[in-house]
């Protein structure tokens, strides 16, 4: 790569992060227009608006202690359910979630959501040989909104997941985890969810399902997130979001660079262009393990800098 490019590049990656909101202080989410109430009603909790008019709810499995690799997951890092709502008009939505599982509750979760004509497009794993196992079940839905909230409520009923109000967001703390240069070798700035440092990364091209965009925050977006586990070291886990021809060669360059590649699938069902989705895995040095994962996103079609 040319070397104006590249510091062309680091440029705007360091302006990026020193004029990012502050992380010692969280950032409180968008206030729902009103007609979003029902569904936050129905679900039990607020949602956080997203860009053009989605809103997003957060289930994290809190109530699970969950060890993978040495490393006691934090919800924010590898079990945080979620379900997101896109307005489509006529107190219609699109939906699309990830439902974070114990074993045993697959089957009464799946039974209560084909009862209320939540879709399943997915059930697998996202982490390898962790204890207790952990499934992951990938959900969507087009019609009423506050009939999808209810029946999506009902499903989760039938876990341990927590369905009171939402916790507020825990206050980010960089302790021991050097996010400047983490941002500075992805070239894309994060942002701390807690001690977990989360980074998104959109595909360039517009995504289609039912007809219309599914929007980066529905699902479709590369995510990337560091848990400090001491001394500069982070674990890292996530999934990208790659075509085709992108598999191998993130495949490639994520081994190159001693990352574990721990789960290829699918996440969706009639999307367009079809999309694979690569979870993985690594516990080292967290900037180092972030140039790598800079490294695989360069063989994909995504907004990076």
């Amino acid at each position: 790569m040319d070397t104006a490019i590249i510091a062309l590049r680091t440029f705007l990656v360091v302006l990026a992060v020193s004029v990012a909101p502050r992380q010692g202080a969280a950032q409180q989410p968008a206030s729902a227009p009103a007609y979003w109430s029902s569904v936050e009603d129905a679900l039990g909790r607020k949602g956080a608006m997203q860009a053009e008019n989605v809103i997003k709810f957060s289930f994290p499995r809190s109530d699970l202690f969950v060890v993978a690799g040495g490393v006691t997951l934090k919800p924010a890092f590898a079990l945080g359910g979620w379900v997101a709502f896109k307005d489509v008009g006529k107190n219609r939505a699109i939906v699309m979630g990830d439902l974070v599982l114990a074993e045993n509750e697959v089957s009464p979760v799946m039974q209560a959501l084909q009862a209320g004509g939540v879709e399943q497009t997915a059930l697998h794993n996202h982490v390898l040989m962790e204890l207790p196992r952990v499934m992951y079940m990938h959900i969507a839905a087009h019609g009423d909104r506050v009939k999808i909230a209810q029946a999506i409520h009902n499903a989760l009923a039938q876990s341990k997941t927590p369905l009171g109000a939402a916790s507020p967001p825990a206050a980010p703390s960089a302790t021991d985890l050097d996010t400047a240069g983490i941002a500075r070798a992805l070239g894309v700035v994060g942002k701390l969810n807690g001690i977990v440092y989360q980074v998104s990364v959109p595909r360039s091209e517009k995504i289609m399902e039912m007809g219309t965009e599914i929007l980066p925050s529905m699902g479709v977006s590369t995510a990337i997130n560091f848990q400090p586990t001491g001394g500069g070291k982070a674990a890292i886990t996530g999934d990208f979001v790659l075509r085709g021809p992108e598999v191998n060669r993130v495949i490639r360059a994520l081994r190159d660079h001693g990352i574990e590649v721990t789960a290829v699938h699918s996440h969706m069902l009639e999307e367009l262009p079809r999309l694979f989705f690569m979870h993985f895995w690594a516990n080292d040095d967290a900037v180092t393990l972030a140039k790598g994962l800079r490294a695989a996103l360069d063989q994909t079609s995504s907004k990076t800098k």
